[in-house]
């Protein structure tokens, strides 16, 4: 091949009309044209704010898809390509939790100016989070169903947890997810207390201190139970 017929790398070649094939395959035009413009803003924290819970989502995206397909393969007897997937979504959640603390850089009562154009919008109606919730049982049902088929009750698969590897990855697996979580609704109380405080409503009615009594929900409450469990068995033979 000549210099002539040489492939000209800064052209793209992908389809669209953005200047370069990165711009066209991450589609930037259409993401950075989400946020509202500086002439729309009624403060110019809304760029934050939008950022911040449109970032959020496209992690919890990723967190649920990842979950659900680890799902599918629990139930296909794929279980180190689940553990594969979960140790991604179980990252995914874990960024969500620092990123929050961008919320915390607003001035808590210039905020309440964006707060007036929020509509009822509210952390409740986060489809990536409702998605993740809706994932999450059905996880924890694939894993348990696993289990029983090896023979195992819970107690039985800590202790003889090197006998059964993937199976005992797989519960600390659903358990560091279920913790990310837990860390995620506790972050996101203190962060809703410290800005708008925490004995007053939020923008859909709900009082913020209901968000303080979720900070203790979990998804596999027996997966935190074992512990006591193990504890008593291990007081109980020395």
């Amino acid at each position: 091949m000549t210099g002539s017929e040489a492939e000209d790398y800064s052209q793209p070649i992908l389809p669209g009309d953005a200047p370069s094939d990165y711009e066209r395959y991450i589609n930037t035009d259409a993401l950075l044209a989400l946020q509202k413009t500086s002439d729309e803003w009624v403060h110019r924290d809304e760029l934050l704010f939008q950022v911040t819970h449109q970032s959020g989502e496209l992690w919890l995206k990723l967190a649920w898809c990842d979950g659900e397909e680890a799902t599918r393969l629990i139930e296909e007897g794929d279980l180190r390509g689940a553990l594969r997937l979960l140790r991604r979504s179980i990252l995914c959640v874990r960024f969500l939790v620092p990123q929050l603390e961008m919320l915390e850089q607003m001035s808590p009562w210039e905020y309440q100016e964006i707060r007036k154009v929020l509509g009822h919008g509210s952390g409740f109606d986060s489809p990536g989070w409702n998605e993740l919730r809706r994932v999450l049982p059905r996880l924890g049902q694939a894993f348990h169903n696993a289990r029983r088929e090896a023979g195992l009750s819970l107690r039985d698969l800590y202790v003889q947890g090197r006998d059964y590897e993937q199976l005992y990855q797989l519960a600390e697996a659903l358990i560091e997810l279920d913790e990310q979580a837990q860390l995620w609704r506790m972050r996101h109380y203190q962060i809703v207390a410290r800005v708008i405080g925490d004995s007053v409503v939020g923008t859909q009615g709900t009082p913020v201190e209901l968000l303080g009594r979720l900070v203790t929900k979990t998804s596999y409450p027996e997966l935190w139970e074992v512990r006591n469990e193990l504890t008593a068995l291990s007081k109980a033979s020395s």
